[in-house]
């Protein structure tokens, strides 16, 4: 049995969000905790796009996340697979043995620096200075400079202050909050 029916299919109009005038008073504060090259591109990544979105974005470097802004560390910042246990071998779905992760540190930092080079991504670094000439603001945690004895000197020169969190907090009030 077939059917004739021609009528076309009920069209469900798309979802789109709808976030108000063009001018937005929407921030984003990104938390950066880790320094290791894979964990770097996430924040960086997110707030590079919104600063796209107009929106107001502020990275605050915490913890490890202190080499991916200072100046004798931010471009040697390494991938280590040890304690991934989700990390596959190159273009196979096995999982990589955890006892081999340690001395692959230098191999798996080469191989994943190259694809995204082949992404057309900058390096951390480059990353950072197109958000800072986006309008994004960059800012170093005072309890983990204190930590770990670092002085505003050993940053980048475009890290607007070492602060608090309280100071963080406040300067982003009302900003939707991400942790890296």
């Amino acid at each position: 049995m077939t059917t004739t029916d021609t009528t076309p299919a009920e069209q469900v109009a798309p979802i789109v969000p709808s976030f108000g005038d063009d001018e937005t008073d929407r921030k984003l504060a990104i938390i950066c905790s880790k320094g290791n090259l894979d964990m770097a591109y996430p924040g960086l990544i997110l707030g590079n796009a919104a600063l796209g979105e107009g929106i107001e974005t502020h990275l605050f470097f915490t913890f490890w996340g202190f080499d991916m802004i200072m100046k004798s560390r931010m471009h040697d910042l390494q991938f280590s697979p040890a304690g991934n246990a989700a990390m596959h071998l190159p273009g196979s779905d096995r999982h990589m043995p955890q006892a081999l992760a340690p001395a692959m540190t230098g191999m798996a930092t080469k191989m994943l620096k190259k694809q995204i080079a082949d992404l057309g991504v900058p390096e951390v670094p480059d990353f950072l200075d197109q958000i800072v000439a986006a309008g994004g603001h960059l800012w170093a945690c005072r309890l983990s400079a204190d930590m770990m004895k670092i002085a505003e000197e050993d940053l980048r020169d475009d890290v607007e202050a070492i602060i608090s969190a309280a100071d963080f907090i406040e300067k982003t009030e009302g900003a939707q909050l991400l942790f890296i």
